[in-house]
């Protein structure tokens, strides 16, 4: 996906806003009763205000985050990126808002990219191992309690410490696998969803996807290309669904150290501003699927693709 990076026009911080994500309604249908819902209950620096005579809730800029070291421009516009990888279902349903109009931005290109249930991301198998201990080997599953500050050496690349988006340059792939990594243009609504599987963990860091927003470009025969990266970040599980997830296999056989929400250098604590998604799952049925949704408030004409956090 070629960027071209276009001027970068500033604006009055004060005025950026984002609407609550609204995907409650969609993300309880088809679960039953008992549902769990959780996170993105923190309204940190949000406003009301009246549209349409309906209230709706407004929020800051969602947060820019590193890259990461395991971006891979594939190109791949597909909605299951699930592959052959095993694990809870999700569905993770996006909107894509400009931040200062709060009005929905369509055709917008939003790549997200996470590793499986043992902590692998595609083609950096060889690098993202899980940590000490490898992905696997029929350990107990993580407890509650926090872990601290983890020890050993976190995967290459990706932070383990040093502050929020420390560290994390990009790595060259090492195979041609390609799960777990998609592409979705938004609808005229500003929507995507997309079909995965619930992320695992690994070394140093919180369970967590990755994603960019694309603007100003188009489709062609090799996919997206042109424009500029307007947004990137990284969506943020809360504790109380990664310990559901931690009871059911493969997610229970894992031995990694896990890091939780708290103690991640990268989340800033900020709630849904910062990434943090709302998740719906029927309570004691985590396995049978989860549903996560948040609205993305980017600058469109902003340029942030993440290498220089």
């Amino acid at each position: 996906m070629t960027e071209i990076q276009g001027p970068a026009h500033k604006k009055d911080l004060t005025r950026r806003r984002v609407i609550l994500a609204g995907g409650a309604a969609v993300a309880a249908a088809g679960i039953g009763a008992g549902v769990v819902a959780n996170a993105s209950a923190d309204e940190t620096g949000a406003t009301a205000k009246e549209t349409a005579g309906q209230k709706e809730a407004c929020y800051r800029l969602t947060s820019e985050t590193t890259e990461g070291p395991y971006y891979i421009d594939a190109d791949k516009i597909r909605r299951d990126i699930t592959e052959d990888r095993e694990g809870i279902p999700m569905t993770l349903r996006l909107k894509v808002i400009d931040s200062d109009t709060c009005k929905p931005l369509k055709q917008a290109a939003v790549d997200i990219w996470h590793c499986d249930a043992l902590g692998l991301y595609s083609g950096y198998e060889s690098m993202s191992g899980g940590g000490p201990g490898g992905p696997g080997g029929g350990g107990t599953p993580p407890s509650g309690t926090p872990t601290g500050t983890p020890t050993g050496t976190p995967p290459t690349g990706e932070p383990g410490g040093g502050g929020p988006g420390g560290g994390g340059g990009h790595s060259e792939p090492t195979d041609d696998k390609r799960y777990l990594r998609g592409t979705q243009l938004t609808d005229k609504h500003g929507y995507v969803e997309f079909k995965t599987v619930f992320p695992g963990w690994y070394q140093g860091r919180a369970v967590h996807v990755h994603t960019k927003a694309h603007v100003g470009g188009k489709m062609t025969d090799a996919g997206y290309e042109g424009g500029h990266t307007c947004h990137t970040g990284q969506f943020f599980f809360s504790e109380r669904a990664v310990l559901d997830s931690a009871k059911v296999a493969p997610y229970s056989t894992s031995t990694t150290t896990r890091t939780t929400l708290t103690e991640d250098t990268i989340y800033d604590q900020s709630g849904v501003t910062g990434g943090l998604l709302k998740l719906t799952y029927g309570k004691g049925r985590i396995a049978r699927g989860v549903i996560g949704s948040i609205t993305m408030g980017v600058d469109p004409d902003e340029t942030n693709d993440g290498t220089g956090i």
